[in-house]
């Protein structure tokens, strides 16, 4: 049984060590949680290029002590030259994942840490920006480790990514993934770094910084113009909520899926009798996750293209409802036609002063379009994947609209005072990664190591096949197996190698009567919690 590492005042939880000690040394100069979490962002930017990076988005949830939780929305909208006109003339079906066609959205995270920061001040923070950019800057500059994910993580039309100019000779030995411990200089996106460091992370869209990438989109055939850098903010936005048994849960509106993780605790938290970790329960879990999905495909999208107010399905009524249409003696079609793929980063701070951050970071697919732009080395995402090329989805491709978007960090508010900071990476599949390791932790009283280590499961696709499989993580309670077998599920045992495929996890829990804070990130990652 794992222990949770336990800390007096303040902790952080990152996928990778150097974030995590970036993190603790912010926290130790006096750091509020907010700016630990800027800096823990752009190391991991640095040294974790296959999940995430500054030509990236983000999502913010911040929980000030006093209660209010403030949601921030760094995601990148279509470049003004993506219309679906361009990908059809261009003999596309589907927008390409990887390659010039593949980066037609606004990378986001920069401003959104901008947007933190400004938040920070408001509530303290006096930090300069190059101290909090320091450890990545140097990083870049003197060189960071491979790490083993980066080396093991298998990801979609890997060969078309090596194939992207400028990929190979920046990420690939000898034609193939770095080996783990590999000495990398990234000296373009030091400079870069040390550039918005000095002049301010505006500069990044309206700068030397934002000129030197918008030439360099323009060069390889982006549709991305340099108005559309010049016009982008980071946006404030309104959390959306759901009343469980003894909490209050907390994700981000659409374009974020944070709905459908919110739809599958509010429902199966509809549902009588369960007992935690028992098949029923796992099986209510993976029921409520088709529907939450179903609901989410049909609903999200960017704000401007909603037909409903998201909030509407998740009153007690309406979860109500959906909880009374999940079988519970018999596992649902759920069609699937392809496998999910989406590589991302979490990370969770608290402060001494109980200031909670939940941060999701991300280039979608490992390594995202695989365009590093050379003036400035930074690589570009490819979350514009996730429109649509079809003018009747609400999902649809336009200028300036965002995609749905798989980034969703979350928080709870227990009754009793405590403050929940958790997240997951795996694309698409994080909600069913949320609901597992929430329900463990609030429903069956399991500690956080052992709610985050425990084997878990996730709905994919089989090559060839529509209908989604049941993907369980070795070692797997054999009880459980057989229990959702009998209960219809079609379960497929994976190896332990795949593991990576379950994603990485974290959670942090600050307690109200003696300040403490537990903190743990998953050791499927690369990193793990520190504190003070």
């Amino acid at each position: 049984m794992p222990e949770t590492p336990v800390f007096s005042t303040a902790a952080v939880a990152a996928p990778h060590t150097l974030a995590a000690e970036t993190g603790q040394t912010i926290l130790a100069a006096g750091g509020n949680a907010i700016e630990a979490m800027v800096a823990m962002a752009a190391t991991i930017a640095v040294v974790y290029p296959h999940m995430n990076g500054i030509g990236g988005d983000g999502f913010w949830l911040v929980r000030e002590p006093k209660g209010r939780i403030h949601g921030l929305d760094a995601s990148g909208p279509a470049g003004s030259l993506a219309t679906i006109r361009r990908y059809r003339d261009k003999g596309y079906d589907a927008i390409p994942p990887r390659g010039p066609d593949a980066a037609l959205t606004v990378a986001g995270a920069v401003s959104g840490w901008g947007l933190a920061l400004e938040l920070s001040k408001a509530l303290g923070g006096q930090l300069p920006l190059d101290l909090l950019l320091g450890d990545a800057i140097r990083h870049a500059r003197d060189g960071y480790p491979v790490s083993r994910s980066e080396e093991r993580f298998v990801t979609g039309e890997e060969a078309a990514l090596y194939e992207v100019p400028g990929f190979a000779e920046a990420f690939l030995v000898e034609g193939r993934r770095a080996p783990e411990g590999t000495q990398r200089r990234t000296p373009r996106l030091a400079d870069t770094l040390e550039q918005l460091a000095h002049a301010g992370l505006a500069d990044f869209y309206r700068g030397d910084v934002g000129r030197e990438i918008a030439l360099d989109l323009e060069r390889i055939g982006s549709p991305i113009a340099r108005r559309d850098l010049e016009a982008y903010r980071a946006r404030v936005v309104e959390p959306l909520s759901v009343q469980l048994q003894n909490s209050t849960v907390y994700n981000l509106p659409p374009p974020s899926q944070g709905l459908a993780t919110l739809l599958i605790l509010g429902m199966v938290g509809r549902l009588k009798g369960l007992r935690a970790e028992t098949p029923e329960h796992h099986h209510a879990l993976i029921e409520a996750a088709k529907r939450a999905f179903s609901l989410r495909d049909r609903v999200v999208a960017d704000p401007r293209n909603l037909a409903h107010d998201p909030a509407s399905f998740l009153t007690p009524q309406a979860l109500e409802r959906e909880a009374a249409l999940i079988d519970m003696k018999r596992a649902a079609s759920f069609p699937l036609p392809r496998p999910i793929d989406g590589d991302t980063i979490w990370m969770g701070a608290i402060d001494r002063d109980g200031l909670a951050v939940s941060y999701i970071q991300s280039v979608f697919w490992a390594y995202g379009s695989g365009c590093l732009l050379p003036a400035t080395g930074v690589l570009w995402h490819n979350r514009g994947t996730a429109f649509s090329l079809d003018l009747a989805s609400r999902n649809r491709l336009e200028p300036g609209h965002r995609p749905l978007h798989s980034l969703n960090p979350a928080m709870a508010v227990f009754d009793d005072g405590r403050v929940l900071s958790f997240g997951a990476m795996g694309g698409e599949t994080q909600p069913q990664f949320l609901s597992q390791i929430f329900s463990r932790y609030a429903e069956a009283g399991m500690g956080l190591a052992d709610a985050v280590e425990a084997p878990r499961w996730l709905l994919d696709a089989k090559p060839g096949e529509l209908e989604a499989v049941l993907k369980v993580e070795n070692p797997f309670d054999p009880g459980l197996i057989s229990g959702l077998s009998r209960l219809g599920q079609r379960v497929e045992e994976m190896d332990e190698a795949y593991s990576g495929r379950f994603g990485h996890a974290g959670m942090l829990v600050k307690h109200p009567r003696n300040g403490r804070v537990e903190a743990v990130h998953d050791p499927r990652s690369d990193g793990g919690a520190l504190g003070l």
